[in-house]
């Protein structure tokens, strides 16, 4: 008796591809149209191919703005990923301070981007905040919006203190479902604290860390507001990265051709990028648990 096929559910889509067909598609045709052509106001276009894509491909701003954001993104995974890993593990599994924990936890994630520059710009200022007057104190030579180097670490502290919560809380909820027999058995066979660790929490933790890299990079490869509002860029191009850059050609200089080539080439990137990191993690994965057998 054959089945017959009610594809009527299928209506229920519809809405959903109208929403998006509005927030991103029509959206998305539109910065297209401005990356191949050249326009003087009035909704006047003239045809410009791929002039904008090699102008920009070309530029020696936007390879040092990629080199800068590459070596960010870089770094903040190499120091958020195992430091949120580091903190799961100790984090208290139950009972009254592992709800505390927890709270804590996601507190820096409540606060918006742009409060989080503020309170760092005030937090690192020499005469009244409490880091840039306390290194003073010390002798230390602290000026984030002198010295490049200190811009930098600056950043990172911010992005660190920020978003290392995430990975944390994404690791936690990992280990929380893992049986306990599995730690009974390690106990039983006296396997160590870096035995259990790598052959029983890391591989159950291999989901969650997939995702918490993933998010990671996409956001720290997009970051704007937080360096925008604590240093502006600056000191010179040092923190210019390329969302900035960007926002520059778009909204400072109004070369909206090249900035609508530039979103697409940063788009292209980013999806090329997490594709290849994705690629690769789930290689390692799968290595390991070929090794493991």
């Amino acid at each position: 008796m054959e089945k017959t096929q009610n594809n009527k559910a299928w209506f229920l889509v519809l809405p959903v591809l109208v929403i998006v067909a509005f927030s991103a598609v029509i959206p998305l045709m539109t910065v297209v149209n401005y990356s191949v052509n050249d326009t003087f106001g009035e909704n006047e276009f003239f045809w410009n191919g791929l002039g904008w894509f090699e102008e920009m491909i070309t530029s020696d701003r936007m390879h040092a703005a990629l080199g800068r954001q590459v070596l960010f993104s870089a770094i903040i995974l190499a120091i958020e990923v195992p430091l949120g890993i580091f903190i799961a593990l100790n984090m208290p599994k139950k009972g009254f301070w592992g709800s505390v924990v927890l709270v804590l936890m996601a507190l820096p994630l409540l606060i918006p981007f742009n409060v989080v520059g503020t309170i760092w710009q005030i937090f690192g200022r020499v005469d009244i905040g409490l880091l840039g007057h306390g290194l003073a104190a010390l002798g230390i030579d602290y000026n984030y919006t002198n010295d490049p180097l200190d811009a930098w670490i600056t950043i990172i502290v911010m992005d660190v203190w920020h978003w290392t919560s995430l990975v944390a809380l994404l690791c936690y909820a990992g280990l929380q479902s893992i049986p306990q027999a599995y730690y009974q058995a390690a106990r039983i066979d006296q396997a160590s604290r870096w035995s259990v660790f790598r052959f029983i929490e890391l591989p159950k933790m291999a989901g969650v860390l997939l995702i918490a890299v993933l998010l990671r990079f996409m956001d720290s490869f997009m970051i704007y507001t937080e360096p925008f509002v604590l240093t502006g860029g600056g000191p010179g191009n040092s923190t210019t990265f390329l969302s900035q850059f960007l926002t520059q050609k778009a909204v400072g200089q109004f070369d909206l051709g090249p900035a609508a080539a530039f979103s697409l080439i940063y788009f292209l990137i980013i999806l090329l990028m997490c594709f290849i990191l994705y690629n690769w993690m789930q290689r390692v994965g799968t290595q390991e648990k070929e090794g493991g057998q």
